[in-house]
């Protein structure tokens, strides 16, 4: 089939639309958005404007042109489709791996105590039980587990304010205990 100048792009895309579904479903596609055909028609419409006659039959040139389209639009999808199932699994991956505080939608890691130098457990144990829930949380997130005040209150629901307050007692009780010598906690 020849370009007749006299035919123009409507006459001829009616004639071989069906191109178009053939070579969709030879690719095995469903296309419930049309995405794919309407990739088709602007491929047509590409062969139709570039097509040499003296280089073969219009209609070969379509189902080439139309075809190779719609595996490059295939190819293009899965790379997308693989960069985003990448990307949810590496976000899953953070959410999920290791010790994790959940509140407010932001995860706070937990402190890896074991990697803490722990020099004598009993003084840990003998400062935990003279300091109130609070305060111990104080330590453990802001000077073992390195948080910052803000992240801190987040994390416990209350204001920064309340947080730095209960470092305020912690810092008075082991000034206390020091001028005592009742506790030799940060002595070596």
């Amino acid at each position: 089939m020849k370009k007749d100048n006299d035919q123009t792009f409507e006459e001829i895309f009616k004639q071989n639309e069906r191109r178009i579904y053939y070579q969709m479903q030879r690719l095995g596609i469903k296309d419930p958005s049309r995405e794919f055909y309407t990739e088709g028609l602007y491929a047509m419409w590409m062969a139709y404007k570039k097509y040499q006659p003296d280089k073969g039959p219009l209609a070969t040139y379509f189902n080439y042109t139309i075809r190779n389209r719609l595996i490059d639009l295939l190819r293009k999808k899965a790379s997308t489709l693989e960069v985003e199932e990448k990307n949810r699994k590496e976000a899953v991956t953070q959410l999920t791996e290791g010790n994790y505080i959940r509140n407010s939608h932001t995860p706070y890691p937990l402190p890896n105590v074991p990697d803490i130098l722990l020099e004598d457990p009993i003084q840990w144990r003998k400062l935990k039980s003279q300091l109130t829930e609070n305060q111990w949380k104080w330590i453990y997130f802001h000077i073992l587990g390195d948080m910052s005040v803000k992240d801190i209150a987040i994390q416990e629901n209350t204001t920064v304010e309340a947080v730095k307050s209960w470092g305020k007692q912690v810092r008075k009780k082991l000034k206390r205990m020091s001028e005592v010598g009742s506790f030799n906690f940060f002595m070596d």
